[in-house]
């Protein structure tokens, strides 16, 4: 069987690519990561949605000590959605999907998978650079260049299914895979609750409204 890994963070995107994959016939292989963020609760809940899937999940902590994010440093205050100023917010974690990627790539590569799914969206996001379209399509011509697999002529792919889509057409799409939004977690606070205030938050409760739907997590 093909395979592929997938970027797993347990939010909401990263678990509708993982089922999207498996949909697509692929023997799924999730990445999750452990860098420094301000709560673990987020890699619980990419594990639980591994296990329900029953794929095999690779949790690799990486250490990030220089911070540059309110995600990394607790001395930042997180934003508070509708609240932020324009441009790239606080939230933004310096080259985090290029590190992250970096890892799926080789990662890939030695397990002989052609393919990498990242559940990255260009429509309703927080204004992150390494969400753009322009980025992917760079750095599919670097993963072409910088393995042996691409020099050879059989380049990992970077699949990004979710990009063009808004949050409410994922939600909808994930529905209909199956995706157990109720161990999903999108907050950037790891309290028992979601905040409801936060900017993934906001952008969450939106998609639900838009999609005609209760979200699970919160029921």
């Amino acid at each position: 069987m093909k395979k592929a890994v997938v970027l797993l963070s347990g939010g909401l995107d990263s678990a509708t690519a993982l089922y999207l994959a498996k949909a697509r016939g692929y023997d799924v292989h999730a990445l999750v990561f452990r860098y420094g963020q301000r709560h673990g609760k987020e890699v619980r809940r990419a594990l639980a949605i591994a296990r329900r899937l029953d794929c095999p999940a690779q949790v690799l902590g990486i250490r990030l000590p220089w911070r540059g994010s309110a995600l990394l440093d607790r001395s930042k205050p997180l934003p508070q959605g509708g609240k932020t100023t324009h441009g790239i917010p606080l939230t933004y974690v310096p080259a985090r999907n290029t590190i992250f990627l970096s890892f799926a790539l080789s990662f890939a590569e030695s397990i002989g998978a052609r393919r990498i799914f990242i559940g990255a969206n260009a429509l309703d996001y927080s204004g992150y650079p390494d969400c753009r379209p322009r980025y992917y399509r760079a750095w599919q011509g670097l993963a072409r260049l910088a393995t042996k697999s691409g020099v050879e002529g059989a380049p990992i792919r970077i699949e990004t299914p979710l990009l063009h889509m808004k949050k409410s057409q994922i939600i909808r799409l994930g529905t209909k895979l199956g995706v157990p939004y109720q161990l999903t977690w999108s907050c950037y606070r790891g309290a028992a609750r979601p905040c409801g205030r936060c900017d993934s938050c906001l952008l969450r409760a939106k998609g639900f409204k838009e999609a005609g739907m209760k979200d699970p997590a919160l029921s």
